[in-house]
């Protein structure tokens, strides 16, 4: 059966196209056409919705678009997926408006998309109490991406949402953990003015049991395995890559540029966070250690400047400053290797539950870009990137993840140098090829993301261009941020399936068509009433 979807108001004309009427495309912002072409062309659509061939005349094409997640193929293809709603999964622990998630999935699968990715939120999954699992929204959408034939990525997601850029809802913590943290306030991470920040458990407190017995390696340890045996049977077939959270917004970072309450805005140099009083233990053992007592005393550098200040503003980050001291050497190594023992702490915890699963293991590292172009890369500092003018931050990171086979997973893969402001010594272009070289050298596989919303195809060429490996690693993947309304928009949905289509060919880079003009058989079309039109079936 020839199958199309449309509405009353799709630009495709009418005579182009057969109707079928698909209830559960309501509430889809926008919808794919299948238009018949001249020479005799069409899209074969089975009603499993598993299998899409193509033939053109007499010649038949394999399973369009059929990229696979294979970090180890020597072939050139970027498999694409893309990230569902913050809130897929609903706050009741159901999966929020399955309809039009259905429809949607539907969509990308027609525009050749390997698969997508979800957040499994600590906070919906563990929020009845400690040990006590609801995966049911989960289950019910790892089978619905499974009747579509697409891949999952799913993170392990032991932070908060809300009160960063892109998070448009709220998932706090664990109510037992809040209340944990409520008695106790030093479990999460604190600056210098000893302002709090909720957003992820203090890696201080790794080792010791404070949440209700357990230590919080144990506590993420039970939550990933608590996941391997619910979904076992997918694990390796539908649900490809399991990424770990080891922090903020799932990054393996400090929470330095806090943008709740207007703490933090672009491009401040952020803040040290290790005030809490495990981190300021680990600090003044690491100094006593050397037989510098004094430098554990204060808890970190008293001239490290505040948020929204710039480099030059601060004693410790100015070109000349304390950063490049024997005293700043020091504590950023301790600052960063805190980090990166934290990091092998809960990816150790991952590898032992995940092996053998089939699924691959991945881990996300921040791309922060401004004031790269300095000498002492502040922003990189306060999140406990130890990289300098002098020093690789990033090659240590790469280095721990490869012993783990674990895949570096970076953002701001879309972002070019020249457009950012010249005040703020951004260079993203910098940074990703850094990355990239940092990848190749420790031998680990690369994978990105974009940092921020983008529909445009200036982003989707810069994409193309970093996913090749001329500089350093090519990637192993990508993963589209973000499915939303407006990614169904009819330009946006045409620059996003030329951008799928040219990823399948290894990031060729042949410029996106500003419009649809060669015929191309994928259409979008666009909804503007709820109203869906007739049946009709050949």
């Amino acid at each position: 059966m020839t199958l199309t979807l449309r509405s009353s108001t799709s630009f495709i004309h009418l005579n182009d196209t057969k109707i079928i009427k698909a209830p559960l495309l309501e509430d889809l912002h926008g919808i794919i056409s299948f238009k018949q072409a001249k020479p005799p062309s069409c899209l074969r659509i089975r009603s499993s919705l598993q299998e899409i061939k193509m033939e053109r005349g007499s010649n038949k094409m394999e399973k369009l678009h059929s990229l696979s997640l294979n970090h180890h193929t020597n072939d050139l293809r970027v498999p694409v997926f893309v990230m569902l709603p913050l809130d897929t999964v609903s706050l009741g622990g159901s999966l929020n408006k399955p309809r039009t998630t259905n429809a949607s999935l539907m969509a990308l699968k027609s525009a050749g998309v390997e698969g997508v990715m979800v957040d499994a939120w600590w906070g919906l999954v563990e929020k009845d109490g400690p040990m006590k699992y609801n995966w049911e929204g989960y289950a019910e959408l790892v089978q619905m991406v499974q009747r579509h034939g697409l891949k999952l990525q799913v993170v392990m997601s032991f932070h908060q949402c809300g009160g960063n850029v892109g998070d448009s809802c709220s998932i706090p913590l664990p109510p037992w953990v809040l209340e944990e943290i409520s008695k106790n306030p030093d479990l999460v991470y604190t600056d210098k003015s000893g302002r709090r920040n909720p957003e992820y458990i203090s890696l201080g407190c790794d080792s010791l049991p404070v949440l209700k017995g357990r230590t919080p390696i144990q506590v993420y340890a039970d939550y990933m395995r608590s996941f391997r045996d619910r979904f076992r049977d997918y694990l390796g077939e539908v649900i490809m890559e399991v990424q770990v959270g080891a922090g903020p917004c799932g990054e393996l970072r400090y929470p330095s540029y806090p943008e709740s309450n207007g703490t933090w805005r672009f491009p401040g140099i952020g803040e040290f966070q290790c005030y809490d009083k495990y981190m300021r233990a680990s600090l003044e053992a690491a100094a006593e250690a050397i037989g510098k007592r004094d430098w554990g005393s204060s808890g970190g550098p008293n001239d490290s400047g505040q948020y929204n200040q710039f480099p030059e503003d601060s004693g410790f980050f100015k070109r000349t400053g304390t950063w490049n001291s024997e005293y700043g050497k020091f504590f950023l190594e301790w600052y960063s290797g805190e980090l990166l023992q934290h990091g092998d702490r809960v990816i150790s915890a991952a590898k032992g539950i995940f092996h053998g699963t089939g699924a691959k293991l991945s881990a996300k590292v921040a791309g922060i870009h401004w004031h790269y172009g300095t000498r002492s890369h502040a922003a990189e500092l306060t999140a406990g990137y130890y990289n300098t003018r002098h020093r690789d931050g990033y090659l240590p990171i790469a280095k721990m993840l490869a012993k783990h086979g674990v895949v570096l997973n970076f953002t701001c893969m879309e972002m070019k140098d020249g457009q950012q402001p010249g005040y703020a010594n951004c260079s993203p272009e910098g940074l990703v090829t850094q990355v990239k070289m940092a990848t190749r050298d420790a031998k680990a596989e690369l994978a990105g993301e974009n940092a921020l919303e983008r529909y445009d195809i200036a982003a989707y060429e810069q994409i193309l261009a970093t996913s090749r490996s001329e500089s350093g690693n090519g990637l192993a993947a990508f993963t589209y941020l973000r499915m939303n309304k407006d990614l169904f928009e009819p330009q946006n949905w045409r620059n996003l399936v030329e951008f799928v289509k040219r990823m399948s060919e290894g990031g060729r880079n042949w410029r996106l068509p500003e419009s649809d003009c060669c015929g191309s058989d994928l259409r979008v079309g666009f909804i503007k009433e709820k109203k869906i039109e007739k049946v009709a079936v050949v």
